[in-house]
């Protein structure tokens, strides 16, 4: 597992064979996208919490609406729920990005233990597998 600094500040990541170290701007550069994406998504999860809520209650009002309108509302409301439910994952998965960060275990293959690599974790900062155990996964 990563550990920290002697001073606590920057936690040492994991890289493969061949990757340069994390250099402390590049670790806060990771953290910053990860809380910028996170705070991002925590708004949009409260307006389309909002918004769904207001479907539902549309739902309930106005007995007697042409069939047509109350399939249209349902379906509306289906994809909201969708999308929020996705924004919920993704939100969820940064959360973990950035508690992992925090404790040291950031950057470790949740599946196999080794390094996920640094040009991975650049391109995609939430990613809990490398990229073999990925393509594994996939193919299942």
């Amino acid at each position: 597992m990563a550990s920290k600094t002697e001073s606590g500040a920057v936690p040492i990541l994991p890289v493969l064979d061949g990757e340069d170290p994390w250099t402390a701007e590049e670790v806060a550069e990771v953290r910053a996208e990860l809380e910028s994406e996170r705070d991002r998504l925590r708004m949009a999860v409260a307006h389309a919490d909002a918004e769904l809520a207001e479907l539902m209650n549309e739902g309930s009002v106005g007995a007697g609406r042409d069939p047509a309108d109350v399939g249209s509302s349902n379906f509306e409301r289906d994809q909201e729920l969708s999308l929020l439910n996705n924004q919920k994952r993704l939100l969820a998965q940064i959360e973990q990005a950035l508690r992992m960060l925090d404790d040291g275990s950031y950057g470790y293959c949740e599946n196999c233990g080794k390094p996920i690599g640094k040009l991975r974790l650049a391109a995609f900062p939430r990613a809990t597998m490398c990229v073999s155990c990925k393509q594994r996964q996939e193919r299942r």
